[in-house]
């Protein structure tokens, strides 16, 4: 990480179906080894699925489910004194938005469906109706902010 000036954020480019930038960062959240077109044929065969199950269109669902997933806060170790603290801390969009991709990523991957494109639609699905492992993953977080509140007049 350079001292000098902040690091430059490049412009991702959205995707072809959706004209979609943000659903463009999870198909790289989700690309292993620079296989973009499987993360491609994953996420747009997830939407499909999305699509027959719920009669929604499917990018709504999407943008309804991150924002379900999204950490408003979040605890960070710091140490004072000798001994650490979990400070709670508020979380921006980007950082948020970044964990909750990893969060559904990681949970739909833990899943037990047969294909990746059925374990991200029903994580997906779930998430956007408020329930799942990373609905779950985010309540325990703001929980774990929660009972270290006292601790927040430490962050600087």
């Amino acid at each position: 990480m350079s001292r000098k000036r902040k690091a430059v954020v490049r412009e991702v480019l959205p995707d072809p179906k959706y004209n979609d930038v943000v659903l463009t960062k999870f198909m790289n959240c989700l690309m292993l080894s620079g296989k973009k077109s499987l993360a491609e044929k994953i996420v747009y065969g997830a939407f499909d699925l999305i699509e027959q199950r719920m009669k929604q269109p499917p990018l709504e669902v999407f943008k309804t489910a991150l924002e379900n997933v999204r950490p408003m806060v979040k605890v960070v170790s710091r140490r004072v004194g000798g001994s650490n603290y979990q400070i709670p801390m508020e979380v921006n969009e980007k950082n948020g938005r970044a964990l909750a991709f990893r969060w559904i990523i990681a949970f739909a991957r833990a899943r037990s469906e047969k294909t990746m494109i059925e374990k991200l639609a029903a994580e997906l699905m779930a998430a956007y109706k408020k329930e799942g492992a990373s609905i779950k993953k985010r309540e325990e977080t703001h929980r774990m902010a929660e009972a270290n509140k006292a601790f927040a007049h430490l962050r600087w």
